[in-house]
């Protein structure tokens, strides 16, 4: 856990890490993971059984942050057969540089193995889906294409979203071009509650997009569960005449 990556193995351990949906933006590791919380979502983003994601709080303070991985330590990795030192512990809490690397590069082999000994074949991870193929056969083509129509779907809801938000936002800085007579106050409070609304509006969209996307997925899996199926009869089928 100690031994320091070289600039392949941390690029590919970025890369990684990029791959999974987290709950805040991943801009500095060393600082962004130092609070245990975000090391808990990469663990339920696999085993999701694993993780109550409400156990683990934010936290600037270091008592906290210890309070997070001791739990985390207690809870989910002995599950992995995974343990972070005390000493290193202490060590991420304060933002060390490069030990935080190290650290997600172990529990990335401990995820891997125990995936390697999991019975489920599909696991979804939030709004991405891990296969494994080390004991199937590739991807029908249909549920290929279907996975891509989705990720070009989801670009597009993003971009609409954007001009969305840019028209809105415009909308609430001209309101006192539209009333150049109205009393200053009365004209502040008008702008907060268009702000509101255009606020709620906004989360109605977000909420609509997330039930069409999880639609989507569900969709998708059904799919997959169809055609391991029809594997599995093939392999039965093949078995019988032997």
């Amino acid at each position: 856990m100690e031994r320091e990556l070289n600039e392949e193995e941390l690029q590919d351990l970025y890369a990684w890490i990029d791959k999974i949906p987290l709950s805040r933006p991943k801009r500095h590791i060393t600082r962004d993971f130092s609070d245990g919380v975000l090391a808990a979502e990469v663990v339920k983003c696999f085993f999701p059984k694993l993780v109550d994601l409400h156990n683990y709080v934010p936290a600037n303070s270091t008592p906290q942050k210890i309070s997070n991985w001791n739990l985390l330590n207690r809870k989910v990795f002995s599950k992995l057969n995974f343990l972070v030192p005390e000493e290193t512990v202490r060590r991420i809490v304060l933002s060390t540089a490069g030990v935080m690397e190290p650290v997600l590069s172990a529990l990335r082999e401990k995820i891997e193995k125990k995936l390697e000994h999991s019975t489920e074949n599909i696991l979804i991870c939030n709004d991405l889906e891990y296969y494994d193929h080390k004991n199937q056969e590739k991807h029908h083509p249909e549920i290929r294409q279907n996975e891509a129509k989705l990720l070009v779907q989801q670009a597009g809801e993003e971009m609409k979203k954007d001009e969305k938000t840019k028209v809105k936002n415009c909308k609430v800085q001209q309101t006192a071009q539209f009333y150049p007579d109205m009393d200053p106050a009365l004209r502040l409070i008008l702008r907060e509650k268009e702000k509101a609304v255009m606020a709620l509006q906004e989360t109605v969209e977000i909420l609509q997009m997330k039930v069409g996307r999880l639609e989507h997925l569900v969709h998708l899996k059904d799919m997959r569960i169809d055609d391991l199926m029809r594997h599995l009869e093939t392999y039965k089928a093949k078995g019988n005449k032997h």
